[in-house]
């Protein structure tokens, strides 16, 4: 695997500080794969999704991590509802179409950065597929996040939604409602007995390379 870095400039001129995690021969697959990490408020940054990255990279998809704008080395300020953030999912996905040239993208949002990568789904034509880790669909995490629930959920784009079942922020039930109006094809996994903070410890990036790599061939049938 080689890892390459890049600085990606939005449309509204914030400098995004990304890494290109490259299979270490020629992608055996067409699909690249964007993940968009954790709350920036409570110090999310990209550097948690390297396992992840560095996992699909091994099994031959093309992986990119960003920090959003305030976090890490890119420039900027986080927003508190995470609206001024769609903007950067956007432009590291056009970075990805122009750069990688893949026949799609997968966005893959984590805890916070699942609705925010949400709601950049229908913005980027190249997008095939969503999944989320841990989505914080719960009523008080609404309040930070509700904005975003209804573009996943009318997007007839193929989702994959995973989640602990001991998950703080939104609980099973929760999650099942949410998702039964969605459109399109929607699918979930769920972690038995796994908290939500859990899902971002490095124990279970294995367990996510897994599901987001079986969710992309399923893509490519």
């Amino acid at each position: 695997m080689d890892m390459e870095s890049a600085t990606v400039e939005t449309s509204d001129g914030v400098k995004l500080n990304t890494r290109l995690f490259k299979p270490a021969e020629t992608p055996v697959r067409d699909l690249a794969v964007v993940l968009v990490h954790p709350y920036t408020v409570l110090g999310g940054f990209q550097g948690l999704l390297r396992g992840i990255a560095t996992g699909l990279a091994e099994r031959g998809y093309p992986a990119v991590t960003f920090d959003m704008r305030g976090a890490g080395r890119s420039s900027g300020r986080a927003s508190l509802f995470g609206s001024a953030e769609i903007a950067d999912v956007v432009a590291v996905c056009k970075w990805v179409s122009d750069t990688l040239s893949p026949r799609g993208i997968v966005l893959v949002g984590s805890s916070a950065g699942a609705p925010i990568a949400g709601s950049a789904v229908d913005k980027i034509d190249q997008v095939v597929g969503y999944v989320s880790i841990g989505y914080p669909f719960g009523s008080v995490s609404s309040i930070l996040f509700g904005r975003h629930h209804q573009a996943i959920l009318k997007s007839k784009k193929p989702k994959l939604f995973v989640m602990g079942t001991k998950d703080g922020f939104t609980s099973v039930k929760q999650l099942k409602n949410k998702l039964k109006n969605a459109e399109g094809k929607v699918d979930i996994h769920l972690i038995e007995g796994a908290g939500h903070f859990q899902m971002e410890d490095p124990a279970f990036d294995v367990q996510m390379v897994g599901f987001i790599s079986t969710f992309a061939e399923s893509l490519q049938e």
